[in-house]
């Protein structure tokens, strides 16, 4: 006999999946994926999506700590493009000079 899930791969519409998210965080991960009758697990994946911006469940969703996150990862990403974009001028420079010669 075959283990039932073990196998199956299940796929899951998006809105389900941002819909047990928010179900586990009015209940708790483990009551909602109990209730919905889906692995745990799974759950918790979508949760880890959620806070990392990956599955998006709405902005008006998200904790205060979710949404610093995000501000923060966001003002990392911009710090680094500057850098990129000025080494990215500085290659240039050197390579325009070099061509010259």
């Amino acid at each position: 006999m075959e283990e039932k899930g073990m196998s199956e791969n299940k796929q899951y519409e998006n809105e389900y999946k941002v819909q047990a998210v928010k179900l586990a965080k009015k209940m708790g991960a483990v009551k909602a994926a109990n209730e919905l009758q889906i692995p745990v697990n799974t759950l918790y994946g979508w949760i880890r999506k959620a806070r990392i911006g990956s599955l998006d469940i709405g902005c008006g969703e998200r904790s205060p700590e979710e949404s610093l996150n995000i501000a923060e990862e966001n003002q990392q990403l911009r710090k680094r493009i500057k850098a990129l974009e000025k080494e990215n001028k500085r290659l240039s420079k050197i390579n325009k000079f070099l061509r010259n010669e």
